[in-house]
């Protein structure tokens, strides 16, 4: 966990000496707060590209203000985007010397055991469905994800395009590129490429279709009208999650055949829930721990 040195400006000769917890000047000198400038460690899938858990430490840095670097499970400092619990669980079941920070974390599934929130310091997880099944009584939720068009910015210009953001499990499925060779203006999005070329891409279309969780999110995050996919072979758990996070009504996916036959929302008409989207944001800044922010709060 970061730690502030405070430096002692003696008025007399200008010599300094470090303390490892806050002071203030009085008449013999002036404090000054050095923020810890350490990276953070935090923890995020790698085992296959996926833009989703690339987005994690790019977000985490623009909050914090702060350097971050991937950490293995047992040296991390945070955990924040993904559906990762389940592997905090068998890495803390048992009390460790580190305490991590759970910053917008998920389920991916139901776990055996609960006892291993003692032992992380929990500031928020991605929706109320995770923190019920953990039995922590929490009314603020957020995925991290939807501060992304924070980090990357980008004005709205609806392309004609309808984006497909299938799970990286699903991208070569002969009823999507089916799908795709049908119609010029269904466009793949892989959610295996460069994360800030998905986001640009998923931002320009009129529509998005994903199974990909954070091609729901991002489209959120950028306004753009979007539907659930089905997920095939995947939990929905994630996706209920989420959808319940921001107040959005999302009972049941849709399937690929179903996409041609569907009547698409005007691209430019607001979120119906984007109120959910912003109490979110706002829950996001709000309970990312001072100590992970590289300022010092005045």
């Amino acid at each position: 966990m970061p730690r502030y040195v405070l430096h002692w400006l003696c008025c007399g000769n200008g010599a300094t000496n470090e303390h490892p917890w806050h002071l203030f000047g009085g008449t013999a000198g002036l404090m000054t707060v050095v923020p810890d400038t350490t990276p953070l460690a935090l923890h995020w899938w790698k085992a296959v590209p996926n833009f989703g858990d690339a987005i994690s430490p790019v977000v985490l840095a623009h909050v914090s203000g702060r350097q971050v670097v991937h950490a293995g499970v047992s040296k991390a400092d945070v955990w924040a985007i993904g559906s990762l619990l389940q592997v905090v669980k068998r890495s803390y079941s048992d009390a460790q010397e580190r305490r991590p920070v759970i910053w917008g974390t998920g389920l991916l599934h139901p776990v055996h055991g609960i006892g291993f929130v003692e032992h992380v310091d929990i500031a928020l997880v991605r929706g109320p469905i995770t923190a019920a099944l953990l039995g922590l009584e929490l009314s603020e939720f957020g995925d991290p994800a939807l501060l992304i068009n924070e980090v990357w910015p980008l004005t709205r210009v609806p392309n004609g395009k309808v984006g497909i953001v299938p799970h990286h499990t699903l991208v070569n499925d002969v009823v999507l590129q089916a799908l795709l060779d049908s119609d010029p203006r269904y466009q793949l999005i892989d959610p295996q490429g460069d994360a800030q070329t998905v986001c640009a891409t998923i931002a320009q279309c009129d529509h998005i279709f994903a199974s990909s969780l954070h091609g729901l999110i991002v489209a959120d995050a950028y306004g753009v009208p979007n539907t659930w996919l089905a997920p095939v072979g995947q939990s929905r758990l994630k996706y209920l999650d989420y959808a319940a996070s921001v107040g959005r009504a999302m009972a049941a996916p849709v399937m690929i055949e179903d996409i041609p036959m569907m009547n698409l929302p005007d691209p430019k008409a607001d979120l119906t829930y984007q109120a959910g989207i912003d109490a979110c944001r706002t829950a996001l800044y709000a309970r990312l721990p001072k100590a992970l922010r590289a300022q010092v709060a005045a």
